[in-house]
């Protein structure tokens, strides 16, 4: 019970990865709040997941995009729970075309979620974890922001500046007892992967050293390491979680 009695957010935590880290967190004995933008049911069922991990937690509706509206889903929740411990960064698009026929909606929609939105609850929640002793935060960039992704220029842009993003703030905030790490997932089997060509997937998995897709779970229980004690040492990093694939 690494996280028990903590308050931990998850943005994107309706489904794919955002729900997996939800699940792990409420395991380990958090009170999640479960963010999302506009598919409730999913969300719905992602705190049910929680509830059924033996955790706890309620439903948090804002777009990460308007920081207006996350500032004010951030106060309630500071308002009810007196304090925020643990956020995770995961809500995420993609808007996939090659750059030479990339659309700036298809550039500026990937940017704003991806980049300011992880801005945007940062920044929202990081003085009241200064103001508390501290905290952790979590921001899921991934191996395309790391690598050449042909076809995802806005997508890869994006979480190369969550990687540059994570390891700034992690110096600035650091004597405040705020660690700010990053969480690299490679070709995981849910989420975005989940709607790729099957074929595409296929090759890709070719090339990765452990042979297969990783997990979800995987990638929530690593995301448990970096908001709790055992990462009481760690921070501005980039742990990988990808069977070898950016080697």
């Amino acid at each position: 019970m690494r996280l028990a009695g903590r308050t931990a957010l998850v943005t994107g935590g309706g489904r794919g990865l955002g729900r997996a880290i939800a699940v792990e967190c409420a395991r380990e004995g958090a009170w999640v709040a479960v963010g999302y933008r506009r598919r409730a049911e999913e969300a719905r069922a992602a705190l049910a997941a929680v509830r059924d991990a033996g955790g706890d937690g309620e439903l948090c509706a804002f777009d990460v995009r308007e920081a207006a509206e996350v500032e004010r889903a951030v106060a309630a929740l500071l308002a009810s729970r007196g304090r925020i411990d643990a956020v995770v960064n995961c809500a995420g698009v993609a808007r996939d075309n090659l750059f030479a026929r990339m659309t700036l909606e298809e550039w500026d929609d990937v940017m704003r979620t991806n980049l300011h939105g992880c801005v945007h609850v940062t920044r929202a929640v990081v003085r009241s974890m200064m103001a508390t002793g501290g905290g952790a935060v979590v921001n899921v960039a991934s191996v395309a922001g790391m690598r050449a992704s042909p076809g995802q220029a806005n997508y890869a842009a994006s979480k190369g500046a969550v990687l540059a993003l994570t390891a700034t703030l992690a110096a600035e905030l650091g004597p405040s007892r705020v660690r700010v790490n990053a969480l690299v997932p490679g070709l995981i089997a849910a989420g975005m992967v989940a709607r790729v060509d099957p074929r595409e997937i296929e090759r890709r998995r070719e090339r990765i050293p452990l042979g297969r897709l990783g997990e979800a779970s995987e990638v929530g229980r690593a995301a448990v390491f970096l908001l709790s004690d055992d990462a009481s040492y760690v921070t501005g990093q980039s742990l990988v979680v990808d069977g070898g694939l950016s080697l």
